[in-house]
């Protein structure tokens, strides 16, 4: 059982940078991936971002070079750093880590980015 909290969310102009940390209730350096998703309204829920134990990361193509992914094994933290803003980045932002097979997401946490 993991259980996931998400913390960061806000409202923010375009162009502004917002950060979002992801806690988790075990030891993430247990967790092979931990991945960031959005959901924006009226709209599928879509892949952010995932950083593997191994450090490696991935990103969707909307997102590159602007977004950055990390983790804190330390503090069990995945942290989500988000620069140049656009309002399409407006969504409900889920963290989300897969284990012996089961799926876990947090309750998620709202960006809104103005024009």
């Amino acid at each position: 059982q993991v259980q996931l909290v998400e913390s960061g969310g806000g409202s923010v102009q375009a162009g502004g940078s917002l950060s979002l940390s992801c806690d988790a209730s075990r030891s993430t350096s247990s967790l092979n991936v931990m991945d960031w998703y959005r959901q924006a309204p009226g709209k599928q829920r879509e892949f952010v971002a995932y950083i593997r134990s191994t450090g490696s990361t991935n990103y969707a193509n909307s997102v590159k070079g602007r977004f950055t992914i990390s983790r804190d094994n330390a503090k069990n933290t995945v942290y989500l750093q988000m620069n140049g803003l656009k309002p399409e980045d407006t969504a409900v932002y889920y963290c989300h880590t897969v284990n012996i097979r089961s799926h876990y997401w947090g309750p998620g946490t709202q960006v809104t980015v103005s024009s």
